[in-house]
């Protein structure tokens, strides 16, 4: 390449004292992609990544999102959220004392975790469905590893510089200035760790409560393990493995290529138009080259080091940085941008050919998904709105099956559950149905309550009832077992819940024609 004669450069120019030029006042950026397409080694020590500071649309759009998810994860645990003088006020709380999970107006108890397992069904059907649209943009702008690794970059860019900054401190001898610059880096990652870990345990117990329990040394043991596990992993995940967390841990590059297809939107080069690449002299012609001056700006902004120009990859995320990086460049020797761009593999076959190829968000695979989220999300709403808020349980005794008393009445016996989960306490009365004659009594409540029962604010009240059946409306019964209704009403509002039980009463023997008297006990 002929010599020219460079402008006036800033230190950030130049790696290791030298420096090559892709385009007049454009310095090539000596970076070399840790994935190349040809033949890999079964093994490589990890090469250091260094991602250069980009600026442009999408590092925007990335710095929004990180701020919005970091300060809702941060922000969450702290918000009240009135429920009532018996309920804690914490709009999201995973509540494991009393095995239920708040969040806002919601909430979820053990038995309904189903809810649970379909929320997560429509999350998984949405990421199928946004995958198959736009490919990884879950990785390039959402995911935790994401937005944690991003944010630990941010603050080492902080403490020790860009890009060419950081490689010189790395060559470095060790002495006061690196050892202050690496320690305060790693002690911001490790501070950092310690407020991820507190939020998360914060989402365990009222966060005003345990936040002052954690200062003053009262907490419980398990609020500080799992605190201080957090703290590491974040540490460690966001700090120290990042890019190595979604290339060799993360199963999601794997399966998602299943996702995706030739009408699916990806971070692509348009070698069509880049090609044949190379560095362009002041006032050179454009024709018969590419735009791409090769200056591996795409290379330097990559957060796990790729070549986009060799095409799709596993380890790319899609996070956009390289499109910003290439515009920038582009902006600069007077070209168009978009050389790296959002673009679909039918539609690049398409340019290729001469033709012209629309994007097709609609198609079989994205109706598919669509057609499988509303169906789950119909039938989670259906559910949660025909939810019954007031539930009984009933088990019949075992042994014995019934008591017949001395006057000829048969007493059967039942274990009732009565769940509650309103905001505020009930009066319920208990009731049979389909059984005629039959009286219920309550054990440990009075008899003047005549089948009311008090049930507090968002509790489970087990009770022992009893139900008798007069001699002559048992006699009426014939079979030994006889379904029947307890039927559990709301005092107050007329709602009423029921749960199908039996009753058992004796039946008579013969033998050679004699009758004889059943075993049972009889009082």
């Amino acid at each position: 390449m002929t010599s020219l004669k460079p402008p006036e450069l800033k230190p950030n120019d130049f790696i290791h004292g030298e420096s090559s030029f892709s385009a007049p006042g454009i310095a090539r950026d000596d970076v070399e992609a840790v994935n190349r397409a040809k033949p890999r080694e079964f093994y490589a020590p990890r090469p250091a990544i260094y991602p250069k500071q980009a600026h442009g649309t999408f590092r925007r759009i990335k710095w929004i999102v990180m701020a919005v998810t970091l300060g809702i994860y941060y922000a969450l645990p702290w918000i009240r959220w009135n429920r009532g003088p018996d309920l804690p006020d914490q709009a999201v709380l995973i509540d494991l004392e009393h095995n239920r999970y708040f969040f806002f107006f919601l909430e979820i108890w053990p038995q309904e975790f189903y809810y649970i397992t379909g929320l997560l069904i429509v999350s998984a059907l949405g990421l199928f469905l946004f995958t198959a649209v736009a490919g990884r943009v879950w990785c390039g702008y959402t995911c935790p590893q994401t937005v944690w690794t991003d944010l630990m970059i941010a603050v080492e860019r902080f403490w020790q510089g860009d890009r060419n900054e950081r490689i010189r401190l790395d060559k470095q001898p060790w002495g006061a200035v690196k050892i202050f610059k690496k320690g305060m880096t790693h002690l911001s990652w490790l501070l950092i760790g310690l407020a991820t870990g507190g939020a998360f345990v914060f989402f365990f117990r009222d966060a005003p409560t345990l936040a002052a329990e954690l200062v003053t040394g009262t907490a419980p043991e398990s609020a500080y393990f799992f605190m201080g596990i957090f703290a590491l992993t974040t540490y460690v995940l966001g700090g120290l493995a990042r890019e190595q967390v979604c290339i060799y841990m993360c199963p999601w590059p794997r399966i998602q290529g299943a996702m995706t297809d030739r009408h699916t939107l990806l971070i692509s080069y348009r070698p069509e138009r880049g090609e044949p690449r190379g560095p362009h002299k002041k006032n050179d012609s454009w024709d018969g080259r590419g735009d791409c001056i090769d200056c591996q700006a795409c290379i330097a902004v990559c957060p796990t080091g790729i070549d986009i120009r060799d095409g799709s990859q596993l380890e790319c995320i899609q996070c956009a940085l390289c499109i910003d990086a290439c515009n920038d460049i582009m902006t600069k020797v007077g070209r168009p941008a978009n050389l790296i761009t959002y673009d679909t593999v039918a539609k690049q076959e398409a340019k290729a050919a001469g033709l012209h190829e629309p994007f097709r968000p609609v198609r079989p695979r994205t109706i598919l998904y669509t057609g499988a989220l509303v169906v789950v999300s119909a039938i989670m709403l259906v559910a949660w709105f025909n939810r019954t808020l007031l539930e009984i349980n009933v088990l019949h005794d075992r042994n014995p099956p019934y008591v017949q008393l001395s006057d000829g009445s048969v007493r059967n016996g039942y274990t009732v559950k009565l769940l509650n989960k309103r905001p505020e306490p009930r009066t319920l009365l208990l009731e049979t149905e389909g059984l005629p004659g039959a009286m219920v009594g309550i054990i440990g409540v009075d008899p003047s309550e005549h089948g009311h029962v008090h049930v507090p604010t968002d509790e489970l009240r087990e009770v022992r009832v009893l139900v008798s059946v007069p001699p002559a409306e048992a006699a009426k019964l014939g079979a030994s077992s006889t379904p029947f209704w307890l039927v559990l009403h709301d005092s107050e509002n007329g709602t009423h819940t029921k749960r199908a039980a039996k009753f058992q009463i004796p039946q008579p023997r013969h033998d050679n024609g004699h009758e004889k008297e059943d075993n049972h006990e009889r009082h």
